[in-house]
């Protein structure tokens, strides 16, 4: 159970945080945070004792619709990696938005003993196309119930997108940094581009490693 009091009121205004940082935490299988790295603590403005111990779900803003999350621990517990965008909620009820990438924890008996997620931000055109997708999920959510919510997430995946949930993060954030980085009139070497289509490795464990 958490020991967190929410926040009293949620600001519809984004936090101002280093974006070119890397939030770092663990959890166990259950989703319970065992490590936060400083500037995840720093965004969502809850200390890392507040933190440990806490459901990741502590940070789960409104705007987000169940079915997401639904697909990402369904993923995760078979032992797939996925990727996520993600609104998140801080301490003070403003938000942030990020990509997430896993990594599966496994026990010397090869078993899952939990995740390390890394999150990063993403430029604005992606949240320009998933934030509509998400609106309309919730809505249904709230007037129809979490199973339709679901069923029309799964039809808007085969009919519009013709991809699995990650694929369309994936290509989806491919499209956008490409676009982003055009004008800003900067040239994204076709290596790098080729990285992010195989799982966006390069951007998790790029150069340097986040502390």
């Amino acid at each position: 159970m958490t020991t967190i009091t929410p926040p009293n009121h949620i600001i519809n205004e984004e936090v101002n945080w280093d974006k070119t940082k890397t939030i770092v935490s663990k959890t166990d299988t259950y989703g319970t945070i065992l490590y936060a790295n400083d500037i995840f603590s720093e965004v969502c403005g809850y200390s890392k004792v507040e933190l440990v111990g806490e459901p990741h779900n502590i940070i789960r803003h409104p705007d987000m619709p169940k079915v997401a999350f639904k697909a990402l621990w369904g993923a995760l517990k078979k032992g797939e990696n996925y990727h996520a965008i993600v609104k998140n909620l801080t301490k003070s009820g403003k938000y942030y938005w990020v990509i997430t990438d896993f990594t599966i924890d496994k026990n010397e008996n090869n078993e899952i003993s939990g995740f390390t997620a890394r999150r990063k931000a993403v430029p604005d055109g992606v949240i320009e196309k998933i934030e509509p997708l998400y609106k309309t999920l919730l809505e249904i959510e709230h007037l129809k119930g979490e199973k339709a919510s679901e069923l029309y997430f799964n039809a808007y995946l085969n009919e519009e997108v013709g991809k699995s949930y990650d694929e369309f993060v994936i290509d989806l954030f491919a499209e956008e940094t490409i676009k982003e980085n055009k004008q800003q009139e900067k040239q994204v070497p076709e290596e790098k581009m080729s990285k992010i289509k195989k799982g966006l490795n390069w951007f998790f464990f790029g150069e340097t490693d986040p502390k």
